[in-house]
């Protein structure tokens, strides 16, 4: 797995000192509204996220990253590629994600790590497109989107919970690094 540096971030492989601060950030209701059914996690289910997570790198090349500040050593969440098998119809593609404890909100990391996750899928990974996935109403997810220069591509549904999705993506031709 890879390391990536940004200015602030430091995007890494998980380490065992990241269950507790990863699984407080899913604790969060603010944190977790925008996400499957909005229901908050605990530590069990956060081990079972990121064993899965860590999987993902070992099958397919690429995953979900930790993202360290790096001015203090805190975990502010995750970044990364994940392949979005929860909704076929965008299939076969590679979704980039993000989640950050509410603490690090507003302060441009997302949109760092984001950055980079991206740079990374289309310039290390050979990627030829990339997108996302945004619930409507998210309007902070969807700003991140736009920053990185995606475009709305269709509007869907959640397959299990129903509420409407949005799908953004970005192809090499049109990335800018």
């Amino acid at each position: 797995m890879s390391e990536i540096r940004t200015p602030r971030l430091l995007l890494r492989p998980w380490h065992d000192d990241d269950l507790v601060p990863m699984a407080d950030i899913n604790s969060d209701p603010q944190v977790m509204r925008w996400i499957d059914d909005g229901a908050v996690r605990d530590l069990d289910h956060t081990a079972e996220d990121i064993e899965r997570w860590e999987e993902e790198w070992d099958e397919e090349g690429f995953g979900l990253f930790a993202v360290e500040l790096l001015a203090s050593g805190e975990l502010a969440g995750f970044t990364g590629l994940s392949v979005p098998e929860f909704l076929p119809e965008v299939l076969p593609a590679v979704a980039i994600s993000w989640r950050l404890g509410s603490q690090f909100w507003g302060q441009g990391y997302a949109s760092e790590a984001a950055q980079a996750t991206l740079e990374f899928a289309l310039q290390d990974r050979g990627l030829d497109r990339v997108i996302s996935i945004n619930q409507i109403g998210d309007n902070a997810s969807e700003n991140i989107s736009r920053k990185l220069g995606m475009v709305p591509e269709q509007v869907t549904a959640h397959p299990v919970y129903g509420y409407p999705l949005r799908v953004h993506s970005i192809d090499l031709t049109e990335f800018e690094a």
